[in-house]
């Protein structure tokens, strides 16, 4: 009969407690047990001397008769002088099995297509924006640069403009050299008449009317 010196455990839920006692290996392991050598409390710090209590002269004979320590109690048994427990290296005790990768696998492939779905509004957006831009440009330049129709017609206006604001200033300096050529001969006479046949104040001719009025008197 193969025996090993392993942990039975105990106590309540979340709350656990163990013995350490020695046991058939075929035996489950809260099952039957043959001698119970010392116990082991996880919630108690590990300075504690209560964390782990054990029979050492006990555990001594066990050993000396052939029982097998767990890895765990191979721990205490070192920590104790009692065995000395050899290093063990497993570089592939953290691999992750064959489920838990394809796990891994199937949570990488959903995380890339949320990334696709929210990258591509991301992508649309600058699309739109391109797009608003480019029409906004298009109507500037309609509006800010004219068509080479509108410019010629621009032109010809400007330059007819001076032409025709320069019509009506030659028209009002030639309105009086017309008014003066228009004046008749008979008109002219007429004013020469006019003052010719009116004396001058206080000229000679006034003077032999006066001279034939004491005459008469």
């Amino acid at each position: 009969m193969a025996v090993s010196i392993r942990l039975s455990r105990g106590g309540a839920k979340k709350r656990p407690y163990y013995r350490i006692v020695v046991a058939d290996s075929r035996a489950p392991r809260d099952g039957s047990f043959i001698e119970k050598i010392g116990t082991y409390n996880p919630l108690l710090a590990k300075d504690d001397e209560k964390r782990v209590v054990l029979d050492t002269e006990r555990a001594k004979h066990w050993l000396s008769v052939g029982a097998q320590p767990s890895d765990r109690v191979a721990r205490f048994f070192d920590a104790a002088g009692l065995k000395e427990r050899a290093a063990r290296n497993n570089p592939n005790k953290a691999v992750p099995g064959e489920k838990a990768k394809e796990r891994a696998e199937e949570r990488a492939a959903k995380a890339a297509e949320a990334a696709e779905a929210a990258a591509a509004p991301a992508a649309e957006e600058p699309a739109q924006e391109e797009t608003v831009e480019v029409m906004a440009e298009a109507v500037e330049e309609a509006t800010a640069e004219p068509t080479a129709e509108a410019t010629q017609v621009a032109d010809a206006v400007a330059e007819e403009a001076p032409a025709a604001e320069a019509a009506p200033e030659a028209a009002a300096e030639e309105a009086p050299a017309a008014e003066a050529s228009e004046a008749t001969p008979a008109d002219q006479a007429t004013d020469e008449g006019v003052s010719a046949s009116e004396p001058a104040e206080g000229s000679d001719e006034a003077a032999p009317a006066e001279g034939a009025e004491h005459a008469q008197a």
